[in-house]
């Protein structure tokens, strides 16, 4: 049921004005707040351009007038609208992710309405808008296939997994390069930094597994990860475990090869492989393994050598290998956490 904001004496309106200005910037929609509180989105609108104007003084009922404000109620509902209905590229901008700069110039062009950065970021932040750092999709990728892995396939290998005393394992493989570098760095402005490093490059392969549990096995290579070595790291899993052991991986013709194949068969129940949606990384915690390694290891240190590299490498994997706190962390990521015990 709508509610006549007309119709309230001064004191109520004012109070209901604060609360969904502060739902709002602690980040719900206004679309659901003004829903929830019996108002018309646009009024919602108008609110958020009176405290913007003023702050919470300017939600007063009782105060009428006040200095023209730059942008008023249907200005900010277009901003809101644009920035999370709208793709940047839908507008010809050359990239793909809101940045404040751009949100600035898209007011300027469209609005006719000149604002600092600073101002552009409060804005945003008044409309409950944040800045993040956005989950990426492969184009190729099958919703529908992520939707019956994460609420069909998965759940029934937890099931089959517990009732035969299984460990479930998240694998993956990666390489890492040296020079390769995470972070940012302080240098005169206009002067891009250039980072100095040996042009004889070198790297090193690894597989990694973790489970739910927090328990975490790897293994470093010096060449390419084929199937013999995928078998060598499987064998390893198998090596004191206390029942059968379940292992997720994803698609890659290493996993599916026939050697592989014959392989787990020959474990007779004590080995299965389960396979991933194709396209979906982000259903692997395992990946963020090697997040850690490349911005917390290799990315901030200057190496000289591969063997220095495979050194630093086992060293901090090693480390992570400790830490079931963090590795079970892994799974609780959005796109993880269906995966947690």
């Amino acid at each position: 049921m709508k509610t006549d904001a007309r119709a309230l004496d001064h004191k109520t309106l004012t109070e209901l004005r604060k609360r969904a200005v502060s739902r709002v910037q602690e980040g719900e929609s206004p679309t659901v707040v003004a829903r929830v509180l019996g108002i018309n989105v646009r009024t919602l609108f108008r609110w958020l351009s009176l405290y913007r104007g003023g702050g919470w003084q300017n939600l007063d009922a009782s105060k009428r007038g006040g200095r023209p404000r730059k942008l008023d109620g249907k200005a900010m509902k277009w901003v809101y609208d644009t920035v999370t209905l709208k793709n940047p590229l839908q507008l010809k901008f050359p990239f793909a992710l809101w940045t404040s700069r751009m949100i600035q110039e898209l007011i300027r062009k469209h609005l006719g309405i000149k604002l600092s950065r600073s101002s552009v970021c409060r804005l945003l932040g008044q409309l409950g808008l944040s800045a993040q750092r956005p989950l990426w999709r492969a184009y190729q990728q099958d919703p529908e296939a992520v939707r019956k892995w994460v609420e069909e396939i998965y759940p029934e290998i937890r099931r089959e997994a517990q009732s035969v005393g299984a460990e479930i394992y998240f694998e993956d493989e990666a390489g890492v390069r040296s020079d390769f570098h995470s972070g940012t760095t302080w240098a005169e402005r206009g002067q891009t930094p250039i980072v100095s490093s040996t042009g004889a490059r070198f790297g090193a392969n690894m597989i990694s597994a973790v489970s739910p549990r927090g328990l975490m096995r790897f293994m470093v290579t010096k060449g390419s990860v084929t199937a013999a070595v995928f078998m060598e790291f499987l064998q390893r899993l198998l090596i004191n475990a206390p029942g059968p052991v379940f292992v997720i991986v994803d698609g890659h013709p290493t996993h599916k090869a026939k050697s592989v194949k014959k392989f787990v068969e020959a474990q007779r129940g004590n080995l299965k492989l389960f396979y991933l949606p194709a396209y979906s990384p982000e259903l692997n915690p395992d990946e963020l393994v090697w997040n850690d390694l490349k911005n917390n290891c290799v990315g901030r240190k200057i190496l000289t050598s591969r063997e220095e590299l495979q050194d630093h490498v086992r060293r901090h994997l090693l480390r992570l290998q400790k830490m079931p706190k963090l590795i079970r962390s892994f799974f609780r990521t959005p796109t993880t956490k269906y995966a947690t015990l």
